[in-house]
């Protein structure tokens, strides 16, 4: 088990990020110490770096909730679950490859002012 300090730590979620996933729903099964204090199992940590990644992807808070949705009715939305990532995943594959596009332009000029650089040198 694992404490709000500690998950905080491990993913660079603040703790009143992790209270607001649990607040929408996001984030299930957080149980409470004796004390009170909530404790973090490793599913739920396993879970917390899945919506880290989607959300990393361009996932909206709203989209991550419906796909909340879709795993809390269980095996029934299993193939919902699997297209709704498919989907994600077009996305983010479309996104990957408009920023190599870009990154390539960001290159050539680069080597453009290497050129530049070497003959002023010259």
């Amino acid at each position: 088990m694992y404490s709000i300090s500690e998950i905080e730590r491990i993913t660079g979620l603040r703790p009143s990020t992790l209270r607001y996933y649990e607040q929408e729903g996001i984030l299930p099964h957080v149980k409470r110490g004796t004390s009170g204090r909530r404790e973090y199992s490793d599913e739920v940590l396993e879970w917390l770096e899945l919506v880290i990644a989607l959300k990393d992807t361009g996932m909206s808070i709203d989209d991550i909730k419906a796909y909340t949705e879709l795993i809390r009715q269980g095996d029934v939305s299993l193939d919902a679950r699997k297209y709704f990532l498919l989907e994600h995943k077009a996305k983010v594959e479309r996104s990957v490859a408009q920023t190599q596009f870009h990154l390539e332009k960001i290159i050539r000029k680069i080597a453009i002012y290497d050129v530049l650089m070497f003959k002023k040198m010259k």
